[in-house]
């Protein structure tokens, strides 16, 4: 297993419970193949440039280990999420 970094924005309309439903969602799919951490929520940020008319964003940090082939999947399913603004993954072994 290997060990990475995911770093989403969340729309910043949501709902507090929202944001917190969506991050257990996320966990649980990582959960399925892999083990995710305890997430480092750093709240609203303002973004760099605008992003689906918004200029500010729900930002949070995810450590999870996985196989390589996680990554790929949770990659394609954070995309088709409307709820998810932007997300990044990061393969923490890779030098």
């Amino acid at each position: 297993m290997s060990d990475y970094e995911l770093m989403f924005i969340l729309d910043p309309s949501l709902e507090q419970e929202q944001k917190d439903e969506e991050i257990e969602k996320i966990k649980g799919i990582i959960s399925e193949n892999g083990e995710a951490g305890e997430p480092d929520v750093w709240g609203m940020r303002k973004l760099a440039y605008e992003i689906e008319k918004n200029t500010e964003g729900y930002y949070v940090v995810l450590p999870f280990k996985a196989e390589p082939e996680l990554p790929k999947e949770l990659d394609r399913r954070l995309r088709i999420d409307d709820t998810v603004m932007r997300h990044m993954i990061i393969n923490k072994d890779e030098k």
